[in-house]
């Protein structure tokens, strides 16, 4: 399987690196000055799991027509590179090519099903924190690194997801080939538009929230717009998934916070638009009563005009 990986920052970095590093015939797709970086010191990993430095194959959006068409296509961008990634890509993208977003969010797939068909686009999530160093080294920031990915209409598309599952075995990278992907972006969806939302509005970790006199009460009711988007579109999140979720909101003492806020402390730009943005608009759209998603988002809309604004 021929496998193209869009970027080669954090999560593409990482999740393409180690199914590099197994020997998967793996291409990357960046930017002249990263292709500069990778053909210098290789694509090196720093992780709790490993550290490794793989020699990778690597085209740019002006040689990529050159290299063929793949059988997946990796999609690891931020979900305000979306359209400038699917130009980036669509030369590699033949008849038989399968697409996985790992992007956060779910307001992608009608964007990509418009351009390639919903056939070709898998459901996919990943849960891991890396991050790009100084050195164009991918930093894997915590313990956990995993994919998980399922056909979005439940049906068999070929054995193509199976296809998926081998190369991340082979890999050692943690994967599940879910049966129920919609329930599974959902309950991520969920969960991550709370600790976006939440970690934001306070520019606070999760235990620095929870200490506050009312901020469990706060993020809990968050959170509960969110599991009401989530029933009304038919897609109710898992009694042992809000478990995890809501123990994991209100940990005390947690480091916890959305990679959103470190972007946003860091004055870079933020996906506020797909993922609160996109929640509230569902919320919205549905009839949900959401005035603390309400909150969130405007606040994150000041900060954007804020940051457009300084230039």
């Amino acid at each position: 399987m021929r496998i193209l990986v869009l970027g080669a920052g954090g999560t593409g970095g990482y999740f393409g690196g180690r199914l590099a590093q197994a020997g998967a015939d793996v291409t990357f797709l960046v930017r002249p000055g990263r292709a500069k970086t990778l053909d210098e010191n290789g694509l090196a990993i720093r992780s709790p799991f490993g550290d490794a430095t793989v020699r990778v194959t690597h085209v740019t959006a002006e040689s990529v027509a050159d290299a063929g068409r793949f059988d997946l296509v990796l999609l690891s961008c931020k979900a305000y590179d979306l359209h400038s990634a699917i130009e980036a890509i669509d030369p590699a993208v033949g008849e038989a090519t399968a697409i996985l977003p790992i992007l956060n969010g779910l307001a992608h797939y009608p964007v990509l099903d418009k351009r390639f068909g919903p056939d070709k686009v898998i459901g996919g999530l990943c849960v891991i924190s890396a991050a790009k160093g100084p050195e164009g080294e991918i930093l894997h920031l915590g313990n956990g690194a995993s994919v998980t990915f399922g056909e979005r209409d439940g049906r068999q598309h070929g054995d193509r997801c199976e296809a998926i599952a081998a190369a991340f075995a082979a890999a050692k990278v943690d994967h599940t080939h879910s049966t129920d992907i919609q329930r599974d972006l959902w309950a991520k969806f969920s969960f991550l538009a709370t600790l976006a939302g939440a970690t934001c509005l306070f520019r606070a970790s999760v235990g620095d929230i929870v200490a506050t006199d009312d901020g469990r009460h706060l993020t809990e009711r968050m959170y509960e717009e969110c599991l009401a988007v989530a029933r009304a579109s038919g897609h109710p999140v898992p009694d042992n998934a809000r478990s995890f979720a809501w123990k994991t909101l209100t940990q005390e003492n947690s480091p916890l916070t959305a990679s959103m806020l470190r972007d946003l402390e860091s004055g870079q730009r933020i996906e506020s638009d797909h993922i609160v943005g996109d929640m509230l608009r569902r919320a919205r759209d549905a009839g949900v009563t959401a005035p603390m998603l309400e909150v969130a988002f405007a606040h994150l809309q000041a900060f954007e005009a804020r940051r457009r604004r300084a230039g």
